[in-house]
């Protein structure tokens, strides 16, 4: 019964009060997710990480696992070229909004380099392994082989010292590509993409025998963790950010300090809110 007394609500104070509240969490919803430029939206940046790397590693680690699970379906060729294709995808659908790292290695390369900030890195880097970790863990799941049959590891002809010297060399290479499309005039857009994701690719194919081509700390995390094998991990944390360190050393021989505004927006997409080097060109 509706009652109009002192002190008491009535019925339409209580429908007013709903629609209010509810107009209010509406236009807040809404700004949430309009306010690109809020350095408070790291949120947005970090879960495009994470998106992310569960895709690479979803093909990467998929392609041996698949592998196993269905004998002779699934060449060396098609495995290595898989994940080239995956991250040139990947670059194009989500790079303008973290910059589509995918990798600890490339976090860590475009820091050293001064077009991204140190204090994301982290942040970067865990949702990075925690994308790799559930990307393996749902392929355990649903192909039904264990995970480590998605890792890597050196060949059994070669020590791991010449499978960390492989993975030093090529991701040298693969960083060297992403910082030089990442740079003034070398800033191509979409055909930085076709150069990431064509060198992934071709890399796989003349140097995966000897150590598997990660070239990504993440991207062999994640099936080392779900078998619970880190025997050989170090060679694919170590190969991967000695040879981004030599890459931005190149870098600067190349180019000089920093990317400059076109090399801040590459390292953190459209969402970035800081250039470190506005100066260099």
């Amino acid at each position: 019964m509706v009652t109009d007394r002192p002190g008491h609500a009535t019925a339409a104070d209580s429908s007013d009060g709903v629609e209010e509240l509810t107009r209010y969490a509406e236009q807040r919803l809404v700004s949430i997710f309009q306010d690109f430029q809020d350095p408070s939206q790291e949120w947005r940046r970090l879960f495009s990480e994470l998106l992310g790397t569960f895709f690479l590693v979803l093909v990467a680690a998929g392609g041996g696992m698949m592998g196993q699970a269905f004998p002779n379906t699934i060449s060396r060729t098609a495995a290595v070229v898989a994940p080239g294709l995956m991250v040139m995808a990947i670059i194009l659908f989500m790079g303008k909004v973290s910059g589509a790292h995918l990798n600890p290695a490339v976090s860590i390369a475009f820091a050293l380099r001064g077009d991204f900030q140190w204090r994301r890195v982290p942040g970067y880097i865990v949702v990075q392994l925690v994308g790799a970790a559930l990307a393996a863990w749902f392929l355990q799941a649903v192909v039904n082989v264990s995970a480590s049959y998605g890792s890597n590891y050196p060949a059994a002809s070669y020590s791991s010292w010449d499978a960390f010297l492989m993975e030093t060399v090529l991701t040298l290479g693969l960083v060297s590509v992403i910082l030089g499309t990442a740079s003034g005039a070398q800033n191509l857009g979409v055909f930085g993409a076709l150069g990431v994701g064509g060198y992934i690719a071709l890399a796989g194919l003349w140097g995966s025998p000897i150590s598997g081509t990660s070239m990504n700390p993440a991207r062999t995390f994640g099936p080392d963790l779900v078998s619970a094998d880190f025997g050989s991990y170090w060679v694919y944390m170590a190969g991967p950010l000695v040879g981004a360190a030599i890459a931005v050393g190149i870098a600067f021989v190349l180019r000089g300090r920093g990317g400059g505004l076109a090399g801040s927006a590459a390292a953190q997409g459209a969402l970035f809110t800081e250039a470190e080097h506005p100066d260099q060109r």
